[in-house]
Formats: C-alpha cells, structure tokens, sequence
C-alpha cells in the first residue's frame, strides 16, 4: 500500500503535515477528513515510490538523497526512537501498531519516512532488521542486534539495550567534540587575526622602513618579509594548500594511507593515548552489547572491527577472530596484537574464565569512557593557557619588531 505526504489545516485552523498510508489519493483524502484534517497538498513519498521487484523509480530516489542533505538524522533521535519503540512493545502493543504510533510521535521528518518506509516492509512480510538493514541510518550493529532480538525472541529487552548503547555512543560523542570545540575555534580566530595584521597593519606601518637608511633588526626583517608573501602570493599559498588537503585526503584513503595514518594517530603524544581510548571504549561497549543480545562471537567480532575507526586496531581484532574460529581465546591474541592495554586483555581474560565476560566489557568501557572524559577535561585545561601564551608572544614578536627599528630611527633623528 502507497505512502502519501499530505498538508493541511486541522479542525482548529492549524497547519498540519504529516505522511498516511492509503490505497489512494481518494482514499487518503476520506481518511484526513475522518480526522478533521482538510488536505490542501497530497503527493505520494518518494521514498516508498517502489516498481514491483523492489526496484527505487530513480526521480523518487534521487530526490529522496537531496533532500537528505538538509534532513539529518542525530543519534539521539535515533536513540529516542528506539527507546520509545521497545516501551511500545513492552507495554504489548504489535509490531505493525507500535510503529505507526512510533512515526506519529517522530518529529524528524527524515526518520519518520525511514520508520514509514520500516513499517511498509513489515506489512509485506519482512523481519524488522531486514527492513532496518535497507537503511543508512541503522549500522550494522542495530541490525544485527535486532535480527538476534528478533532470532531470540527478546526483541523488546534488546531495543532497550540499544537505546541505552546509542545514547551512550552519543554521550561520549559529544563529551570529546564539545571538550575540543572551543580550542579550535580560538585557534582559528587567532589565525585569522594574524593573518588580518600581517596583510593590513603590518604592510601599512613597514612602509616608512623601506626609505629609512637605518639596517633593520633581523625580526622585523622576518617579519616584513612574512607580511610581503602573504599579500604578494596570498593567491598561491591558497593553490598550494586546498591542493595539499586534497592530496591528503585522497591519500588517507588508501589501504597503504590510512594504514600509515592510523598508525601515526596512535603515537602522538597527548592526543594519540586520547584516541586509544576512545576506540577501546567503543570496542568494549559494542561487543559487550552484542554478545548480551545473543549475536554470535564470531558475528560480534567482524562487526566490531568496523566500530573502531582504526586502521591497526581493525588488524589486531581480525588477528582475534581467525584465532578464536580456530578454538582460541580473545584475551591471548588480543594481548600479542600489542595494541590493546594490558589491562583490557587482563580483565577479559578474568571474564573469559568467570563465565562473566559481557559484564566485564561492559566495566571496561565504562571506565574508559570515564578516562575519556577526564583526560579531554585535562587537556583542554592545559590548551586554553598554551593557547593564550603563544597568542601573546605572536603579538608581542609583532610590537618588537616594529618598535625596534622606529626607537632606531628616533635616535638618529636625536
């Protein structure tokens, strides 16, 4: 049964919109006015314009990605939704039902079609995760957590698990995002200013240099020489570096670049112990979630190796499963892997061997999360300070090396 967007005005005047399912434009029309809704706009979603086959019309489809780019989905919303889906089924309300009173309740219009597209499926036969899987918006781990809720019967004890695991991944998220937001702005900013008094001030004040018979200082040779370069080739340095990132970033993509760049990410000081932790967290949080959702060991492991966003931690967890299908423990090759701390392989060695070993992940993700969160706090205490000394002694290196030469000259005049 089609899906339609439809927009109107409600019994009380106010502008409404939404998406129905209906057999019909007609159809649709006679349901709206059964809820006191006149439509004034009704079309069919592009994103349930299907061929039979399960074939996308490509007009549909295409402006269903355009206007993706403006339509985001966040974690949290997509946290929300799971949460309030697995209160639906909990409270006994069918699959189908909990859905639609779950689209109703979403206020993300881009999340309400994927659930209205989710719904449609389901109402033709397909599992809840095949349905997921046919969606961006759900990774591998939702799907494959879902499928084994589903498998297992406990579907409902699993969305809840993986609201509390989506909301957590998005606390952590936004902790290391917001902790380093505002030194990269000031960063920023303090390039700019720089930038601003080398091209404008600078030039301006160095000009009565130029006739004066008096040698200048080496500094305010330095510096005269930086303001020329910049507004002489201010034209090239931008050539030279948008082509720089566009290399990098081309290069970083590689199999051999991103090897040599994730392996560089984890030794550099004070930031590279940071991102170490941040992917065991992720590491020890998602296969702990999956293993209590009843995923398979080996299932676990091939997703989890695409959670960790590192390029030697992906090789050390592959290293893990060929070991474990070959009757091995987890805590052996990861510990020989040397990318793991020895406390991870420590704790889940004692987990392997207590029967206790979801639980332990779990209190190993916890803690470095914690860690995480305290080492961020650190650092960006001792950023602010770093920061506030190397924009003063930009500054005073500018005022030296202009009141030099000008004290120079007014001894001569003398």
């Amino acid at each position: 049964m089609p899906i339609y967007e439809y927009k109107g005005f409600d019994g009380h005047g106010k502008a409404v919109k939404g998406l129905r399912e209906a057999d019909n434009i007609k159809a649709l029309r006679t349901l709206l006015r059964r809820d006191g809704i006149l439509a004034t706009e009704t079309k069919e979603s592009g994103s349930y314009a299907i061929k039979k086959g399960g074939e996308k019309k490509s007009f549909f489809s295409r402006d269903v990605r355009l206007r993706g780019l403006f339509e985001r989905i966040s974690v949290e919303q997509l946290g929300l939704a799971t949460r309030q889906l697995a209160i639906l089924l909990q409270a006994g309300v069918p699959m189908v039902d909990a859905l639609n009173a779950l689209i109703d309740q979403v206020e993300n219009e881009a999340l309400k079609r994927v659930f209205s597209e989710v719904k449609s499926d389901v109402n033709e036969g397909l599992s809840l995760a095949d349905a997921m899987a046919k969606h961006r918006c759900f990774t591998k781990v939702f799907v494959n957590m879902v499928r084994a809720g589903e498998s297992s019967g406990a579907i409902e004890v699993v969305l809840e698990r993986l609201a509390d695991f989506t909301e957590g991944q998005a606390q952590l998220q936004s902790k290391v995002l917001g902790a380093l937001l505002y030194p990269a702005v000031m960063s920023f900013v303090a390039v700019i200013v720089l930038v601003l008094m080398l091209t404008f001030a600078v030039p301006k004040i160095t000009q009565i240099f130029k006739h004066a018979k008096v040698e200048l200082p080496l500094m305010t040779r330095v510096l005269v020489g930086l303001s020329d370069i910049i507004t002489g080739y201010w034209w090239l340095i931008g050539i030279l570096f948008g082509a720089f990132i566009y290399l990098f970033l081309r290069w970083i993509k590689t199999p051999s670049g991103r090897s040599v760049w994730d392996r560089f990410r984890l030794r550099v000081p004070v930031f590279g112990p940071i991102i170490r932790m941040v992917s065991v967290a992720r590491f020890s949080r998602t296969l702990s979630t999956l293993l209590g959702s009843g995923v398979p060991l080996l299932t676990a492991l091939q997703i989890v190796r695409n959670v960790v966003s590192n390029d030697a931690l992906e090789i050390a967890i592959d290293n893990v499963r060929d070991a474990v299908r070959e009757g091995e423990d987890i805590a052996t090759p990861l510990k020989r892997s040397g990318q793991f701390p020895p406390m991870v392989t420590h704790m889940i060695a004692i987990g392997e061997r207590s029967g206790q070993l979801e639980a332990m992940l779990s209190r190993i993700a916890t803690t470095y999360e914690q860690q995480v969160s305290t080492r961020v706090g650190m650092l960006t205490s001792l950023l602010e300070p770093v920061m506030i000394m190397v924009m003063g002694g930009t500054v005073a290196f500018i005022v030296v090396a202009i009141l030099v030469p000008i004290l120079q000259m007014s001894d001569l005049i003398k």
